[in-house]
This record gives C-alpha cells, structure tokens and sequence, in this order.
C-alpha cells in the first residue's frame, strides 16, 4: 500500500494546510529546511481549492486535521504526547483537539454487535440508546443487559475505521520518508518511528480486546487503592470491535458546579488524583495516559471512576527507580545527585561533564523552587529538564515523554478542582516511599530475590550450558584459557546454589 499513490492524500493534506493556514506552523514546528518548506508548499499551495475549509473558529493546526478527519485527529492527539517532535507550543494546541465527530446510525451499531457477539442485541441487552458520544474511532451506547438489568457503556468501532486508518497511514509513512530525504537535520527527531508509534497505538485502538485486556490490568493493579474504581469489562459481551464494560455514574470531573453539588471535597479529590497517578505510574509501571477531565467522573460515594483505556503508559522497574530518584532529587534540591543519576542510567553521554550538568540543573530547579507555593508546576519542571537534557546529548526516551505529557495533564485536572495545590508538597510522601521501597535495603534483598530465582529456573540447564561452553572453548580457544571457563563453571555452579539458597531463607523471613 505504501507508495507513489498516497501522493494524492498527501496533496490533498498539503491543501487542506495552506487553506486553513496551519502549513507555515507545521513547518516552524519541525524546524523544516528550505529543501523540505519548497516540497512542502508545491504539494499544497498550487492545489489549495482542493482543501478542506474546516472551522475558522479554531486554531490552524487544529482546525486543519480536524477537517482532515478521524487518522489526522488521532495523529494529532498522539502528537499531542510527544512535544519533543512537535515543539511546546503545539503540543498545546493539539493537547486541546477533540475528536467529536458525527455518530453512525443505530441501525448500524447494532448491526455491528450482532455480527461481533453473534446473537441479536435484542437478546442481550433490553435497553440500547441512541450514541451518547462519538470519537474518531468508536462510539459509545448505554445499554442495560437482560441477564443481570445491570446499566452497561457498549463501545462500537466505526463501520470501516480500519481501512480508512491504514490509508492515511500508509500517506503518513510515505511523508516521514519524504521529510528525512529533504530535510536531513530532522532525522534527530525519527519522524519515522514517531509515525511507527502512532500506528502501533491505532492498532491498539482498533483492536477492542486489547483495550479490554489493558483495563483489566488496570484493575487488577488498583483494586486495593482507596477512592477508586473502574467499570468491569463484560467479557462475555465483548470482541474484537464491541467491548461492554459497566457504566460509569456519576459527576463530571470537570464540572466543578456539579462536584460541589454533591457535596464532595474539591481539595482531597485533587490531592487524590495526583496520589493515584504517582502510584500508578511509580508502584505498578502501568498507567492511565489520557487521564483528563473527560475520562474521569466522581461516583456517589467520592470514588473517582476512570474509563477509556485506549491509551495506556508503560514503564519499567529500572527507568521507575531512575524517574523517582530525578524527582526526588529535586525534591531535595541535591542537583549534583540528580545529574550522577543521568548519567548513571546512561541518559547522558559519559563524555559529558557532570558538573557542567549539575549547574544546567540548578538553573531549571532554582527559579520554579522560588515561586510562589501553588505554582510550582512538577510538569514545567520535566518540561524544562528534558530541554536541558537534549542539550546534553541526552535521546529520546518515548515512555518518559509519555510520563510528562500525562503528568501535564494530571496537574491540569488537580489545579482545575483545587488551584491552590501545592504540587511538590502533595508528592513527596508518594515518592519518597517509593524510594525508600525501592532503592534501600529492603530492595536490594528484593533484587536478590528475584535474580536468585532466576538462577534457580535455570538450575537444570546449568550443566548443559557449562558443558557447552567447555566444548566451544575446547575446540576454539588455546589451552592457557581454558582455566578461565573453570572458574566460570564453577562460579555458575556456586551462584545457583547460593541462589537456592537464598530463595529459601527469604521464603521463610516472608
């Protein structure tokens, strides 16, 4: 599918840019060069009455990809996550981009059911509305099943979204390749594997059972964490393009009129979501990563309720520890310890002077420690980290981009329900808990833990491999190294008992 036949697409993309006057901010944002800006203009501006017009009332970039439809929408959120490419002042304008668009018919969302679940909706459910919201790839119902009367949130795909997606994605690799030959100054930005990325999170997103899967490991990491709940995924009435999960009651997260309606505490539920987020994103590795207001609602009882699982984060036990210490460095105002853990992680090429790094650092701390209270922005602070961090050298780390833009938005939402929050004062109890857990005592005999039971696993191959490795060095090696392999077997040997050993005596302290 990928070839000269999507210059068609990007023409009429190029098109729909110049009419809405989103191509000049396009290219300032990927800092284009005048080889790449040429390009860019002969495939839109000669062909402009062929763009789509799109609503004057919005900015251009958003106006042009919402008038370009469901794949640029979603494009467009995706890049939202990444102001690495983009640049800060239109991570911002498309962080805002909503994907609203007219629903199908009815007819058809049932139609579709019946074809997923393979019995008639009237068999399943006794109630099933008209959509109650509709986005660039599916819509929502509420429903009420017969079996139980439980209310129920039945999510459809949009008839041919599949389709139509790996079309503009087929144009968007297309154009990536177009952007390295032209403009060889932005392959540090991998245009690429940002476009990789975004089609790796569509082919999440249009596969229903994998959003159905991610809420469920959701639940299953936060089913003890207080004054939160999730919608149970209704398995049985849920496949690859429908998923039934429970309906979700209650109050807005961003109607603040309505929250204090109810009565519940504006100041302890925005505490209370930064709490969930930090513990998520530190204690689980497994996070919510579009958790704004429209993804949130506040139950009866207080609980905050998150659904749409569509976009999940995912961060690794090492790159936590290395996260909580940077924070709680700054926490502490120890810059020095913050730049030793940059370059201990390897973020920062070794060559790199480490106090030259440690001042950079204290010039991006200083000023926001100095601020007011309830304006210190954890969020500002990665945001201006990560700048100090690619003038040192310092790669692309997409999950850590990922956690950024999420905590903007998670600091957005507690800000929203209690502007007078004092950010760093409500994280530190979560993330110096989570140092103490994860980087003292107690997690070295952890990390012994686990790495003996992975020698214990691999107890029975030892002999084999140690005999293998005898053979190979045999036949390859000059005799005076073969003592070397020796110690090796031996050492093997030595670290699987001891690792048994060690299994056994931390079985019976636990």
């Amino acid at each position: 599918m990928r070839g000269p036949h999507n210059i068609w697409r990007l023409i009429r993309t190029g098109a729909t840019l110049e009419r809405t006057g989103a191509m000049n901010v396009v290219l300032d944002a990927f800092e284009a060069t005048p080889a790449l800006r040429f390009v860019a203009r002969a495939l839109g501006l000669p062909f402009k009455w062929l763009g789509y017009k799109g609503d004057p009332t919005m900015p251009p970039a958003t106006r042009a990809l919402t008038a370009l439809g469901p794949a640029y929408i979603k494009f467009g959120q995706v890049l939202s996550t990444r102001p690495d490419v983009v640049g800060d002042e239109l991570a911002v304008q498309l962080r805002v981009l909503q994907d609203k668009l007219p629903p199908f018919s009815i007819e058809e969302a049932k139609a579709e059911v019946e074809r997923e679940l393979g019995e008639p909706v009237s068999a399943i459910f006794s109630e099933f509305s008209e959509s109650v919201a509709a986005a660039s790839i599916a819509q929502v119902h509420k429903a009420r099943l017969i079996d139980s009367g439980e209310e129920v949130a039945v999510k459809v795909l949009r008839p041919g979204i599949e389709r139509a997606f790996r079309k503009d994605v087929d144009a968007f690799y297309l154009a990536a390749r177009m952007v390295e030959v032209f403009s060889p100054g932005s392959r540090r930005l991998r245009p690429t594997e940002v476009i990789e990325h975004f089609d790796g999170v569509v082919r999440g997103e249009l596969d229903l059972r994998l959003e159905s899967a991610a809420a469920s490991e959701f639940a299953a990491n936060t089913k003890n964490d207080e004054g939160f709940q999730l919608p149970d995924i209704k398995w049985n009435h849920s496949a690859r393009r429908v998923m039934t999960l429970g309906w979700a009651d209650g109050a807005a997260m961003g109607d603040n009129a309505a929250i204090d309606a109810a009565g519940h505490d504006r100041v302890a539920l925005s505490k209370r979501v930064l709490h969930l987020f930090l513990n998520h994103a530190l204690r689980d590795g497994y996070f919510h990563a579009d958790m704004h207001q429209g993804n949130m609602k506040v139950a009866a009882n207080g609980d905050i309720i998150a659904y749409d699982f569509g976009i999940m984060g995912h961060i690794d036990e090492y790159t936590r520890r290395v996260y909580a210490e940077i924070l709680y460095g700054f926490i502490r105002r120890d810059y020095m310890r913050v730049a030793k853990v940059h370059f201990e992680a390897g973020y920062v090429p070794a060559d790199k002077d480490v106090d030259e790094f440690a001042r950079a650092l204290r010039a991006v701390g200083e000023p926001i420690f100095g601020m007011d209270a309830t304006h210190i922005s954890m969020a500002r602070l990665l945001s201006y980290l990560f700048e100090v961090t690619e003038r040192f050298g310092m790669e692309t780390r997409t999950e850590l981009i990922l956690l950024q833009r999420t905590m903007v938005v998670v600091e957005g939402v507690a800000r929203s329900l209690n502007p007078h929050i004092n950010i760093w004062e409500v994280a530190s109890p979560i993330v110096t808990d989570y140092i103490t857990k994860s980087i003292g005592p107690r997690a070295i005999l952890t990390d012994l833990k686990s790495t003996a039971m992975v020698l214990a696993r691999f107890g029975p191959r030892l002999p084999g491999l140690v005999e293998s490795a005898l053979l190979r060095q045999s036949n390859e090696a000059l005799p005076k190294h073969r003592p070397f392999w020796r110690w090796v077997a031996l050492s093997l040997m030595i670290g699987a008992t001891f690792g048994a050993v060690v299994v056994m005596v931390l079985d019976r302290i636990g």
